[in-house]
């Protein structure tokens, strides 16, 4: 269903005393003062007297209620001077309204909503009370089977009141009346945005803004809806920076992050293996790879060694030094006997 928008509407239209008028506050009026009444109200003004506004994509629900048992037909003359029928429709059950009741128009069990749309400005809506029903095929028609509302084929203002006028002339003037409400249509509240810059220490950091990737640091981010949002920051061999900012419409937030380098990973701990060294001669002095890792007691000494191949020394005096290479696998015994 197409949005409804309003537009005043003031044309003053000669008539003959008897027959309908036009006026800038009702698109049509009974010159008699019939006992019948109706009344109509958009659901942001109960009263009637204001001119409420409205943002395009708000929907909008408009009421109608008669003093007698009446069939109501609703019409909105947009700014632009096109004219959409609200009632009746093929959506709603019926346009006809009991006495003392208040009808909305969509009703809560309505499959349709009115959505505020284009143009911005004045709207009015027309609510026409007949205690017979009338015809409208002077005024809109549906073009299809499909088609759920109709279209008015009367244009503006002034062709909505020359065409009703004809349909009610008719009619006892005490069997109708009619009652408008006015709305006005703005545009849509403008998003508030802002800007976030990210400074750091590092190259190639990268900025993650409420979960989603902005791109490197030290560049300044514009047109980001305003708000409070989680941000991450991370740079190769650093540590995450993480923290929550709100960017303010119309300014640049600042974020300037010092990284702190990463602690290096432990280095991987080797396998060890148990070399034992076995000789007669206490005292002996036992290098491996250069380094002296103890000496012969009691005719041995265990040592610890890493996977792979180890120099092995055994030095003692009077004795030849002893010298060899062997590759640890697993755990293993030698046995020296040194020569004098």
């Amino acid at each position: 269903m197409k949005k409804f928008l309003m537009i005043p509407a003031a044309m003053l239209l000669s008539t003959a005393a008897a027959a309908p008028k036009i006026s800038a506050q009702s698109i049509i009026v009974n010159p008699s003062q019939p006992d019948l009444s109706v009344s109509v109200r958009v659901d942001k003004d109960t009263t009637g007297s204001q001119n409420p506004a409205y943002r395009i994509g708000e929907k909008i629900t408009i009421s109608t209620s008669v003093n007698r048992d009446a069939y109501v037909y609703l019409f909105n003359v947009n700014p632009d001077g096109s004219v959409d029928q609200i009632l009746p429709n093929r959506l709603s059950e019926t346009n006809f309204v009991k006495a003392g009741t208040t009808k909305v128009f969509p009703a809560p069990d309505d499959n349709f909503n009115f959505t505020i749309a284009g143009p911005i400005g004045q709207n009015k809506v027309l609510a026409l009370a007949s205690t017979s029903e009338l015809d409208l095929n002077q005024i809109s028609s549906f073009k299809s089977t499909q088609d759920q509302f109709a279209t008015v084929n009367a244009k503006t203002q002034a062709g909505l009141a020359q065409a009703l006028s004809i349909v009610v002339n008719p009619l006892p003037q005490k069997s109708w009346v009619s009652d408008t409400a006015f709305y006005t249509v703005a545009d849509r509240t403008p998003v508030a945005t802002g800007s976030l810059f990210v400074g750091t220490n590092v190259n190639n950091a990268t900025v993650i803004l409420n979960g989603q990737r902005l791109g490197g640091a030290n560049v300044t981010y514009s047109n980001l809806r305003a708000g409070t949002y989680p941000v991450r920051v991370q740079a190769s061999g650093y540590r995450d920076f993480t923290t929550t900012l709100t960017i303010r419409g119309g300014t640049t937030t600042n974020l300037n992050v010092e990284f702190a380098q990463a602690a290096p990973a432990p280095a991987p701990v080797a396998t060890q293996y148990t070399l034992s060294i076995r000789s007669p001669v206490n005292g002996a002095r036992v290098f491996v790879d250069g380094e002296q890792v103890g000496v012969i007691r009691n005719g041995g000494l265990n040592i610890r060694v890493s996977r792979g191949a180890h120099e092995v020394v055994v030095m003692a005096p009077g004795y030849r030094t002893f010298s060899s290479t062997y590759d640890v696998t697993r755990n293993a015994q030698i046995t020296i006997t040194p020569t004098r």
